[in-house]
């Protein structure tokens, strides 16, 4: 009894050791498999430039061509087409859904997106596009190399831009609620970047592409005549400033009518825009908003702090760095994530 007891714990012994042997055997196995599915997503997601290098060569100078001669007709489009980039990108990720016209729910018309322009632009390079090679480059990626060049244009920097986006599958004007806003607190403005994966960093030198472009009287009057919950103008605004924006946008005036966000720098891209915000010429009150936060304004105050170090930091780097970090947010890859739209206005 007491043998064929120990040997049946003999057999079982054996039996959960074949058993252990196989189970790890397994877990070895899957160990090896999942690392290539996790390696296989990462590689998939991962965005590179020169994507179309081989597929479609020339698609990076058709769309800089385009956005050169749009911008010849009309000054304004390269801030146009810088906002519509990151307006894209905020919502969902940059996979171009900000420019379907589906009715009613279109992402477009969501409040938020008030004032977007540069449509047309991005229209009119895909259509080339797909003359050359059709069914090859996203509207998404088109959005983004329009923007570089229009950074570009207006004198900024030139870098490279990462390509290999796919266009969404949905356009829903409520998925733009949590758009940064012009009213938001300085601690919202910092939460809605970090929910995109972006710092404090970002949010000061992205602001910063305020150096070009303009905006109505109509995201003013508040701050001109209506700040807070006191009557009157926004203490921060220097006084010179204020009179100068109370003269362009007077209380009955037309609230359509714009003027420059970067005072006196408002077609060049440059350092001032962030020079006018740390000396009370901010325009937009978002922007000023940036000097009621200890970590914002000391960043700001960095690109014009004199130091001892040797390498001083620069405006134009940090700002290509934050573009380039924004530019992958919520970035759709494969044929299940996303699609190449035959007409960027348009799900096919």
């Amino acid at each position: 009894m007491n043998f064929h007891h120990q040997s049946s714990h003999t057999h079982q012994g054996e039996k959960n050791t074949r058993t252990g042997r196989m189970n790890n055997m397994l877990i070895v196995m899957f160990g090896m498999i999942i690392p290539c599915y996790i390696l296989i997503g990462i590689s998939e997601a991962r965005l590179k430039v020169g994507f179309y290098n081989k597929m479609c060569p020339d698609a990076e100078s058709i769309v800089g061509g385009f956005v050169r001669g749009a911008a010849e007709f009309d000054p304004q489009v390269p801030a146009f087409l810088l906002r519509l980039h990151f307006h894209d990108c905020f919502v969902q990720g940059c996979d171009g859904s900000v420019l379907i016209d589906n009715g009613p729910i279109s992402e477009k018309l969501a409040p938020a997106h008030q004032g977007l322009k540069g449509f047309g632009v991005i229209e009119g390079a895909k259509a080339l596009l797909e003359l050359m090679c059709p069914g090859v480059v996203s509207c998404a990626d088109i959005v983004a190399i329009a923007a570089r060049d229009a950074v570009a244009i207006s004198f900024g920097p030139i870098y490279k831009v990462e390509t290999g986006r796919r266009d969404g599958f949905v356009s829903n004007k409520t998925l733009a609620d949590k758009m940064p806003d012009f009213r938001d607190s300085i601690q919202l403005l910092k939460q809605k970047f970090f929910e995109k994966g972006l710092d404090d960093k970002d949010l000061v030198v992205l602001s910063g592409a305020h150096t070009i472009g303009k905006t109505a009287c109509f995201f003013l009057m508040d701050r001109l005549y209506n700040f807070s919950s006191r009557e009157g103008p926004d203490p921060s605004i220097d006084q010179d400033l204020l009179q100068e924006l109370m003269d362009t946008c007077p209380p009955n005036g037309d609230i359509n009518f714009r003027l420059p966000i970067d005072h006196d720098s408002g077609d060049t891209f440059d350092i001032q825009i962030l020079e006018n915000i740390r000396n009370g010429f901010a325009v937009l009150q978002s922007d000023a908003k940036l000097m009621d936060d200890l970590v914002t304004k000391r960043i700001l105050d960095s690109y014009f702090r004199v130091t001892n170090q040797s390498v001083k930091p620069s405006f134009e780097a940090d700002f290509v760095k934050s573009m380039v970090k924004m530019g992958r947010i919520g970035v759709k890859n494969g044929p299940k994530r996303g699609e190449i739209r035959r007409m960027c206005n348009t799900f096919n």
